[in-house]
């Protein structure tokens, strides 16, 4: 861990905290974490609750150090591991110096997004306003939603960015590094993230599923690192098992003849190896396990707390 004291060379004290980034499925927090973070941390789908855990993603600004902790999207509960998933998001937001609120500029102020800002009013932490996807809206729709959002709690600051373009994301990095309370660093400054590399794994095949298959299978699978070996020649073999809950699933992951895994598993490896730096066997094993959204074992293994 690195210490405290003053940035070298610059002789600013250091600085240090917590950002949850909060909001509604598919407002694009994970896209905005990696942006800012200038490296992929969390998975990124087109769908909504692609997130299922909190992921702290550190981001050096000068001497602060912002760990932004991407959380799953808040919505209504049905499933043990969705009760779980919104209880990690909630959860983040608590234990922060500061929340931002992500929200789609394109879909405005949705029912769901009151309830979060009524969840963030409630919980009394300072909060910032960001929304996203402004390059998809016009500028003149912007400020009246701004005000709006604003009307229901007084936001400490307010940005208007494109996670996808970048733009807006300078001014939002420096504000947070300029907020971040005086202390020493939590991280070492060369760490992107304190995702443990056997979760990393299982969330990258993850993303290919969410990718590659439709309807009912992306929210109904779940993948686990069953074993990591390491290798002589220094590459790495990595064995994961997708588990979900009917056997028509099944089919759909596997195939035609296999072909649907194995792309998903070369997809994951290429993208794997470019994450690791180095050579990945990857082998994956498809098994059925119904109601494994609601088993004590499968939530804590994503590293969510089974709420009941």
């Amino acid at each position: 861990m690195s210490g405290g004291g003053e940035a070298a060379g610059k002789g600013a004290p250091t600085r240090c905290g917590l950002v949850a980034v909060v909001g509604a499925p598919n407002a694009g927090k994970s896209t905005l974490v990696n942006a800012l973070a200038g490296a992929k941390v969390s998975i990124v789908s087109p769908k909504p609750q692609t997130t299922r855990f909190r992921i702290r993603a550190v981001v050096m600004r000068g001497a602060s150090q912002i760990v932004l902790v991407d959380t799953p999207g808040i919505f209504r509960p049905r499933r043990r591991l969705d009760r779980a998933m919104v209880a990690a998001a909630w959860g983040g937001a608590r234990d922060a110096d500061l929340a931002l609120l992500i929200v789609d500029a394109r879909a405005g102020l949705t029912e769901e997004v009151r309830g979060i800002v009524e969840g963030l009013r409630r919980g009394g932490r300072p909060a910032w306003l960001v929304l996203n996807k402004t390059d998809l809206v016009e500028r003149p729709r912007l400020l009246p939603l701004a005000a709006e959002l604003n009307a229901l709690l007084p936001f400490g600051e307010t940005f208007m960015v494109s996670a996808a373009t970048g733009d807006g994301l300078d001014r939002l990095l420096d504000r947070l590094a300029e907020a971040m309370p005086e202390g020493p660093w939590l991280f070492p400054e060369d760490e992107l993230s304190d995702l443990p590399q056997r979760m990393l794994a299982a969330e990258i095949v993850r993303e290919q599923i969410l990718r590659q298959t439709h309807e009912e299978v992306p929210h109904h699978a779940t993948v686990e690192t069953e074993q990591w070996t390491e290798r002589e020649d220094g590459s790495v073999r990595i064995d994961c098992t997708i588990y979900v809950a009917r056997a028509g699933q099944k089919a759909i992951l596997i195939g035609d003849r296999g072909a649907r895994i194995k792309e998903i598993g070369q997809r994951a490896r290429r993208e794997l190896e470019a994450l690791l730096e180095r050579r990945v066997h990857l082998f994956l094993n498809v098994k059925e396990r119904p109601h494994w959204d609601e088993e004590r074992a499968r939530i804590r293994a994503l590293g969510l707390e089974d709420t009941g």
